[in-house]
């Protein structure tokens, strides 16, 4: 560990974009010794595991034990959600960069932990989600195309196993396999719409079996997931040894354990284990690490790296506690809900405080008064001054805020203002805000950086120290008790978001009932639905009412520790719009610079 001056000295002011920085000054600003920095190349390091030994020196936990608790007291633990999104997305990432830059303008410590961006949506429509302006993640060309190769290491490991599933048929299948229960595809981090369903083993009967299967996106790997909530080396490998992919003729699943396949995907595992420490655009360290697929999965950055930013930013001699960051996928009732009952059950760490990103056109969207499409550009009645609208889409932000509420956590409401915005509007939410009890402060993160989110860092400030010194800090609330039942489970979600029930079709309730026979029935649930509201129809704005939740299909993620329900259609390989990004990404080679890539 540094020592404190060390520290003190270099968050004590944000730095300065162009000015050069070290990685070793950056791991200081994160209360990390040089000596764990394993260098990929000038300006990106992986964080050596060994750094959560008891001493912070020797190997990191592999055999099983829990990693060290942090030193001294712990530091404030914050995750940033948001109300129910447009599809544009609301800018929470950017808000998470802008208040840990805002965080240092104010002279606290501060460590960020963010997913890495897909280069499936990257290529795509969506573009990377490492910020924007002067509240980006650096440098953007890593963090958005290969970093250090985490992803890659995911899709070979996945696909590793996917290849011995049909080596094993091939070779007289004496596990019994049942064809037409194998559930496990291959991956490619590439949006692919023409991979959905495909026929593999076509041609001599040397070339394999014969049948259907599918591509999925990398991020929709349960490998992925299993990475972002591994807690060491051991863990991950018992992790992958119970990973289910088909059953046999006696109807017991096969695992990839059965199959002999663990071990070697561990191996291919090992290094990508270990978080990726990057920099804002001012300079706050961030730890930047896997990306499981917030449809299906936990959406949300690694256990390892939030553990890691806890042991540096704990309080040192002459120190305040330090705040380690975090962000949750789309809103609150999807992102938080599985951050709590699937992250924070593992990690052991519970925030102090949420911060409820919003926005004036995701207000206006929930007035049921437009119709936003992807790719196509905001109407422009949108745009005009309307407080009336705001104020008729606040209902959703106020069920955020109760659902942050429920969780036992401190919300914040962060306005993410767009030049398009107006006074009125701006100060109708923060009306409304202040009228439900809640913090709020409006943040420019895009164009001023972290002087534009000081007032945010100082309103998250309050609301963690008012958290820790009325004995609620870290005392956040799971929706559900691991001995509930799967469908107790379900539905308690559902009832958060506000369903009237929950409908399970036929298979999907055999199946429930099968995982429970199995062994199963302790796992976590996710619900997945649409995030664009907070219902499983996409159509219905606001605050839906009188409607039942329908589970169409429920699948089984054994190694990740949950069995996740399928509500409406879901798609986990994206297809590419009529003019990709890709089409607008190029090099320039004399400089050999990246253009045009967001």
């Amino acid at each position: 560990m540094t020592e404190a001056n060390d520290v003190t000295r270099t968050a004590s002011a944000p730095a300065d974009a162009d000015a050069p920085v070290t990685m070793t000054e950056i791991a200081a600003r994160a209360g990390i010794d040089s000596f764990h920095l394993i260098p990929y190349g000038r300006d990106v390091a992986k964080v050596d595991l060994a750094v959560l030994a008891p001493d912070g020196d020797g190997p990191a936990p592999a055999d099983g034990d829990d990693p060290a608790p942090a030193v001294g007291t712990p530091p404030h633990y914050v995750v940033v959600t948001a109300m129910t999104p447009t599809s544009f997305g609301e800018g929470k990432s950017t808000v998470a960069i802008g208040l840990a830059q805002g965080l240092a303008h104010r002279g606290h410590r501060s460590l960020l932990t963010l997913r890495q961006s897909a280069m499936g949506p990257t290529f795509g429509i969506k573009g990377g989600a490492g910020g924007s302006g002067k509240a980006r993640i650096l440098p953007a060309e890593r963090m958005n195309l290969h970093l250090t190769g985490d992803f890659h290491a995911i899709t070979a490991a996945h696909n590793l196993l996917a290849a011995l599933i049909d080596n094993h048929l091939h070779h007289g299948n004496a596990l019994g396999i049942v064809e037409r229960t194998i559930t496990w595809p291959r991956v490619l981090d590439v949006n692919d719409r023409a991979l959905r369903h495909i026929v593999i083993g076509l041609g001599a009967t040397s070339d394999g079996v014969t049948r259907q299967a599918s591509f999925d996106i990398t991020p929709a790997s349960e490998i992925m997931v299993i990475m972002s909530l591994a807690t060491s080396l051991a863990d991950l490998r018992e992790r992958l040894g119970r990973v289910v992919v088909a059953r046999n003729q006696e109807g017991r699943w096969v695992t990839a354990e059965d199959l002999g396949a663990a071990g070697a995907m561990t191996a291919v595992l090992r290094d990508a284990l270990a978080p990726n420490l990057l920099r804002t655009s001012e300079g706050t360290p961030a730890l930047i690490h896997t990306g499981p697929f917030g449809n299906i999965a936990t959406g949300c950055s690694s256990v390892m790296a939030d553990l890691v930013a806890a042991r540096g930013l704990a309080e040192g001699p002459g120190q305040e506690p330090g705040y380690v960051l975090t962000e949750a996928g789309f809103g609150a009732d999807m992102g938080l809900e599985r951050f709590v009952d699937l992250k924070c059950r593992v990690s052991g760490m519970r925030p102090d405080a949420a911060v409820l990103v919003v926005t004036i056109r995701a207000l206006k969207a929930h007035s049921g008064a437009y119709r936003i499409l992807p790719g196509k550009d905001l109407p422009e009645a949108m745009l005009r001054e309307n407080p009336e609208e705001v104020r008729a889409g606040a209902a959703n932000m106020l069920r955020h805020l109760q659902i942050v509420r429920s969780f036992g956590m401190e919300p914040v409401v962060a306005i993410n203002v767009f030049p398009t915005d107006h006074d009125s509007e701006i100060a109708e939410v923060q009306h409304l805000a202040r009228e439900a009890g809640a913090r709020v402060a409006a943040v420019r993160p895009v164009t001023e950086g972290g002087a534009g989110c000081a007032d945010l860092a100082d309103e998250v400030v309050r609301a963690c120290r008012k958290a820790r010194d009325g004995g609620l800090a870290g005392v956040g609330r799971a929706l559900y008790e691991s001995s509930d039942s799967l469908r107790t489970k379900i539905d308690k979600v559902a009832a958060m978001y506000g369903a009237d029930g929950v409908d399970y079709a036929p298979a999907a309730a055999r199946f429930l009932e099968d995982c429970e026979a199995d062994g199963y029935g302790d796992l976590a649930v996710v619900v997945a639905k649409t995030p664009l509201s907070l219902s499983h129809d996409p159509s219905l704005k606001g605050v839906p009412t009188g409607w039942r939740l329908p589970v169409r299909e429920v699948r089984l993620a054994a190694g990740a520790g949950y069995v996740y329900a399928i509500c409406g259609n879901l798609s986990t390989m994206p297809g590419l719009p009529s003019r990709p990004q890709a089409e607008r990404i190029d090099v320039d080679t004399a400089t050999g610079q990246i253009l045009n890539l967001r």
